[in-house]
């Protein structure tokens, strides 16, 4: 008998209290299942707390991108920095590290000391820690990435390799530019995290079903001919068929009630992500009775990475 184990993360916990409630609205609804921590967002703490008082499953969205660093040593003076002393940005982060301005041992530091950070907030290390943006999965950074994780004993990770992206034509060009430059440093990465014995689910979903791309049957279809393509594998010798394994998906999500400037961010100000419609959009889709009543019909159970 297959079971299908579904983890949906909401991602940018923290960024803003309305943000933070559009999350908790989601997890209260049974429509979110995991949250994913940003410590260096405005509304961190908060956020913890939240997560403590309702029992969200918790974990870490490290930053390197977007807003202020929490090591207090690179807060001045920092490759990681641009002229305004802030993160690169998410194209910027790319730029930099593909010239060389990215100074290894310094991404080292403020990942853990956004593990630290991550303790401090709510009591415990992250059972699972992925990228904002991205970031994790990129060249050189990925090694700092596994070694921190094996360093704390963080064994789960996010992997963007999405069944069926090359499929997507209502995907814009330049961002589908973007998404297959992920996807080809996830594939890059495989190797890396698994030498480093940092595990991840069987599917990730979420590139394809972001903002106005999500809907009940986009998310629906997703899963379904993720699953399908997944069983349609040859199993190795070692592994069970898969029809009499438990097959694990993460969908990536971002619901919440959109940010009102000049609240919210990571130390920048919220940006337009973070302000659009599309944030709402989110909470309304995956909160729809009928995705709920999907995931029964099909034996879906919903979880976190600690029930894997």
């Amino acid at each position: 008998m297959l079971q299908v184990k579904l983890i949906v993360t909401g991602d940018d916990f923290g960024y803003c209290p309305r943000r933070n409630q559009g999350i908790v609205d989601c997890f209260l609804a049974g429509a979110v299942s995991n949250v994913s921590l940003l410590v260096n967002g405005s509304a961190a703490a908060d956020a913890a707390e939240l997560a403590r008082r309702y029992n969200i499953p918790i974990g870490l969205h490290a930053n390197l991108s977007e807003g202020s660093p929490v090591c207090e040593v690179l807060k001045t003076n920092s490759s990681l920095l641009n002229q305004d002393g802030f993160f690169h940005g998410k194209m910027g982060f790319r730029t930099a590290l593909s010239k060389g301005l990215l100074n290894m041992s310094e991404v080292k530091q403020e990942l853990k000391a956004q593990v630290e950070l991550f303790h401090e907030l709510t009591g415990h290390l992250p059972p699972h820690m992925d990228g904002h943006q991205h970031v994790h999965v990129l060249p050189e950074v990925r090694h700092i990435f596994a070694e921190v994780l094996e360093e704390y004993g963080i064994k789960y990770t996010r992997v963007p390799i999405e069944p069926g992206l090359h499929k997507c034509d209502w995907i814009p060009p330049s961002l589908m530019e973007f998404y297959l430059g992920v996807e080809e440093d996830s594939f890059n990465t495989v190797d890396v995290f698994t030498s480093h014995g940092i595990r991840w689910p069987d599917i990730y979903i979420g590139l394809t079903t972001m903002g106005k791309n999500m809907s009940v049957s986009n998310i629906r279809s997703a899963i379904d001919s993720a699953i399908t393509e997944f069983m349609s594998k040859a199993p190795s010798p070692t592994e069970p068929t898969p029809q009499s394994r438990t097959i694990t998906i993460e969908l990536m999500v971002h619901p919440g009630y959109p940010s009102v400037p000049p609240v919210g961010g990571c130390g920048e100000g919220p940006d337009d992500f973070s302000q659009s419609w599309e944030r709402l959009h989110e909470l309304q889709t995956l909160t729809n009775p009928e995705l709920q009543s999907h995931y029964k019909t099909r034996g879906i159970q919903l979880c976190s990475f600690k029930d894997l």
